[in-house]
């Protein structure tokens, strides 16, 4: 089955994967602690506004860190609303909000989770709704067939594991991914290009 982008958050650990059809010449890479996507260094030229991307970025409060994993540019705005103090679900409502779903020929939803050591939110604006959801097990929401939150049997216990987890599910047209954990003592991160 092929769902596109997704991501999957919980308590202490999220992932996500890029999943392409269209655009497989893509790669996650470490900017400073912040995870992005763009296209390989041999991939053919394109002007798509959506396949380069902060995907992972983490933020310190002073009630604990908090990592942010999302589809899109939306990632940022999230991130940076968290960091002025905004509540989860306010910082992923009007980020989401403000973006929309992409203007592409599918009208692709946004997804995106936000992981805490304690809690965990998902959340996805699409051409019919707004979801967010505070969750307390893994779950995912995708971009397409699966663009409602539902729970998702997530084994891992480490960043690396859940990046090579949800790169390695069943779902069709991986092309990287990456993954997160999160407790009171900061971050791991870790990515998969293969």
């Amino acid at each position: 089955m092929y769902v596109g982008r997704f991501v999957v958050v919980g308590p202490g650990i999220g992932a996500y994967r890029v999943s392409s059809r269209s655009f497989p010449d893509r790669q996650v890479t470490d900017r400073d602690g912040t995870l992005t996507v763009a296209p390989t260094p041999d991939a053919p030229p394109s002007d798509n506004p959506y396949i380069a991307y902060n995907c992972l970025r983490t933020v310190e409060r002073e009630e604990g860190p908090l990592a942010v994993v999302g589809n899109g540019s939306h990632v940022d705005p999230v991130t940076e609303k968290l960091a002025m103090g905004y509540p989860v679900r306010d910082a992923l409502a009007l980020s989401l909000l403000a973006l929309d779903f992409e203007k592409d020929d599918y009208d692709t939803p946004r997804v995106a989770g936000v992981v805490g050591a304690e809690a965990a939110t998902v959340a996805t604006v699409r051409r019919d709704a707004l979801v967010v959801r505070e969750v307390d097990e893994p779950t995912l929401v995708a971009t397409y067939e699966t663009d409602d939150p539902e729970p998702f049997d997530l084994d891992a216990a480490d960043a690396n594991a859940a990046a090579r987890e949800v790169y390695d599910h069943e779902f069709e047209h991986a092309v990287c991914a990456a993954g997160v954990t999160v407790d009171e003592e900061g971050f791991e991160t870790a990515f998969v290009n293969d």
